[in-house]
């Protein structure tokens, strides 16, 4: 089998499996919204990028204090 057509094959096997599986996600989206529990998964997925945010951000002002003293250093 040549390299382009197994390249096609493949290709062709992954839209197959990434079209069944948002069938089935919209399923279970509309279950949870039924359900009333989509607004806990918000929530959950909320938090989780707060803390991402915030711990990034604090990274991000360490990082900065740490080359201020690197550049500070170089110049004495």
């Amino acid at each position: 089998m040549k390299p382009s057509k197994r390249i096609k094959n493949i290709a062709a096997l992954i839209i197959a499996a990434l079209v069944s599986k948002s069938a089935s996600a919209a399923d279970m989206a509309d279950a949870l919204r039924n359900d009333g529990k989509i607004w806990v998964v918000v929530a959950v997925v909320t938090i989780i990028l707060l803390g991402l945010f915030i711990f990034l951000f604090t990274i991000d002002r360490k990082v900065s204090s740490v080359e201020k003293q690197l550049n500070q250093d170089k110049k004495q």
